[in-house]
């Protein structure tokens, strides 16, 4: 039993051995022959085929989502996307990126030089003082404008800064408290966003206060950051402006001014009678003359307050302690 089935196990292995010889030799007969015969032209691929081949294979490295998401949330962004798209297709990868990295740049230098500023009012029953336009229920007071810079103070946005600040005290916002004064008389910079003041906008502030001043316009900062009310005391604009007129809380600065408006309104009444001679005489003065007296009796009032006595302010007023200059 076992004899027959070695020898037909060892056919078997014989017969698989010589296929595979006469494989080898046939080739290596045909092998030298096809290198040598003739080879038919390569048939080139149609460009439609080859243009639906790259068309399927960009469309899955396309985040559609993602560009529906910025044209949702932010149009800049969204435009920003198309541009480094659009560009990387038509010029490379290499020009795609740098492209998007300088429209980037462009977009954060633009946000810099042109910061948000707000006019801030007061919310009905609170010391609270918000964006107006966020919260239109805010209210306002008459003569007196709340700005607040969201950004850093420096060279490339101190020119916007005045601007806008020269634009709110031309154009009034609506103020629908206080005693009607007729324009701006001071204004309170609420500067706890402002993280950086350098040399230039330093100087810029300086050349606002003179400005302000010869206009009779006098500036409340509010609520500096440690590093701000440092440079600003090195540089002399607090000494400039006057130390009663730095406070920890907008609402403190609100309430000076307030008092001022009310006292130097009150001496514009009194210096109006004394140049009138009685009440009779006083409502047949000029309307032109009876404003120019009430306006000297609130320049005279306004610049005796500069020593900033807490007297003036009331009790709960609470003036910017001057820190050590380390």
């Amino acid at each position: 039993m076992v004899q027959p089935y070695s020898a037909n196990a060892s056919s078997f292995r014989n017969i698989d051995n010589g296929v595979h010889e006469l494989t080898a030799i046939d080739a290596g007969r045909r092998g030298p022959a096809a290198l040598i015969a003739p080879r038919p032209e390569k048939v080139a691929t149609p460009v439609c085929a080859l243009a639906a081949i790259v068309i399927s294979a960009v469309t899955g490295l396309v985040d559609y989502e993602e560009a529906i998401f910025l044209w949702g949330i932010d149009k800049k962004d969204f435009f920003l996307w198309a541009i480094t798209f659009i560009t990387t297709l038509i010029f490379g990868i290499e020009i795609g990126v740098l492209v998007g990295v300088g429209f980037s740049l462009a977009f954060v230098i633009h946000e810099s030089a042109n910061p948000h500023i707000a006019v801030l009012g007061r919310l009905p029953g609170t010391t609270v003082y918000r964006n107006t336009l966020q919260y239109p229920e805010a209210y306002t007071y008459n003569g007196i404008v709340v700005i607040r810079i969201d950004a850093p103070i420096y060279f490339a946005n101190i020119s916007y800064i005045k601007d806008r600040l020269r634009e709110y005290e031309l154009n009034l916002p609506n103020s629908n408290r206080g005693l009607d004064v007729g324009r701006v008389y001071f204004v309170i910079l609420e500067m706890s966003p402002v993280t950086y003041v350098d040399s230039s906008a330093v100087q810029a502030l300086k050349d606002l206060h003179q400005e302000y001043k010869a206009r009779h316009i006098q500036i409340a900062i509010a609520n500096p950051n440690r590093q701000v009310h440092l440079l600003l005391s090195r540089s002399g604009i607090i000494d400039l402006i006057g130390d009663g007129w730095c406070f920890v809380r907008v609402h403190d600065a609100m309430q000076v001014c307030l008092q001022h408006v009310h006292n130097s309104s009150s001496s514009a009444l009194k210096l109006a009678s004394q140049a009138s001679g009685d009440s009779a005489d006083s409502i047949s003065t000029p309307k032109s003359e009876q404003q120019r007296l009430k306006q000297d009796g609130f320049f005279i009032n306004l610049w005796k307050a500069q020593d900033g006595n807490a007297a003036d302010s009331g009790g709960e007023v609470q003036p910017l302690l001057r820190q050590n200059l380390v």
